[in-house]
């Protein structure tokens, strides 16, 4: 094992045993995972001897880990066992590698924390001020939802939805059978008309004096149309949007 360099040490107030093996450790430049026990136990004790103006209550604890160190020190140079190689027997140096772990992290937290005392140490914390405490009266945004017109549109959507899917069947039903005997009978008056004067113009069949309503113009149509598919009448017109001449179909014509 290459010897340590033995590091320039000046006397100073260590805050614990853990501080000063933290300290040994960062100047040798060691690997916290391998620490060679034997050159830092000399290190350690050389510097406690150094340390003549410590008082015996701080030294306790240094005495401590000293003593700690030497038993380290002591399985180390047990026979069969090495630092360097993987044995089934346990490290004598984990538990001491986990406490300058959390020594080291709880370190770094503290300089954490002193660097931001430093920096915001002259900083006042101040609570946001209201607009009530700054004398500013804010006006109340207009309210765009009037209850009485969103209940007004719901009911009116209700009253839609209960007509759209109401059961209609019956009526259209109805409707069906009265446009269905409506043809039927506008086909007999159709064809009575063009049968007593063998020739008429569509446009006849409904005359302006007389106030014709839409379905009775489309029964009409549906009519006129039924007399065509049967062959009981002709219709010819010589140019489109021209009137329209109904005529009697003869037995002889094809």
């Amino acid at each position: 094992m290459a010897v340590l360099q033995q590091p320039e040490l000046k006397i100073r107030h260590f805050e614990g045993p853990l501080d000063l093996l933290f300290h040994l450790i960062e100047k040798n430049d060691i690997d916290i995972y391998d620490i060679p026990i034997y050159e830092i136990t000399r290190q350690y004790i050389e510097y406690i001897d150094k340390m003549k103006s410590l008082d015996m209550e701080i030294a306790s604890d240094f005495l401590v880990m000293t003593a700690t160190l030497i038993h380290i020190k002591s399985r180390m140079m047990l026979p069969g066992l090495k630092s360097d190689t993987d044995s089934g027997e346990d490290d004598p140096r984990e538990e001491l590698v986990i406490s300058l772990l959390r020594y080291k992290r709880c370190k770094l937290l503290a300089k954490e924390l002193k660097k931001g005392h430093e920096d915001y140490m002259n900083c006042k914390y101040r609570t946001a001020s209201t607009a009530k405490d700054l004398g500013i009266e804010i006006p109340e945004a207009p309210q765009e939802f009037d209850p009485s017109l969103f209940e007004e549109a719901l009911n009116s959507v209700n009253t839609r939805n209960l007509q759209r899917f109401a059961d209609l069947s019956p009526k259209i039903t109805h409707i069906l059978k009265r446009d269905k005997i409506s043809v039927k009978e506008r086909m007999m008056t159709f064809w009575k008309k063009i049968s007593s004067r063998g020739k008429i113009f569509f446009h006849e069949l409904f005359p302006k004096d007389k106030k014709v309503e839409k379905i009775d113009k489309i029964v009409g149509f549906m009519a006129v149309l039924e007399l065509l598919r049967s062959n009981k009448i002709t219709a010819e017109q010589k140019k489109p949007f021209d009137v329209i001449l109904l005529s009697e179909k003869r037995e002889n014509e094809s």
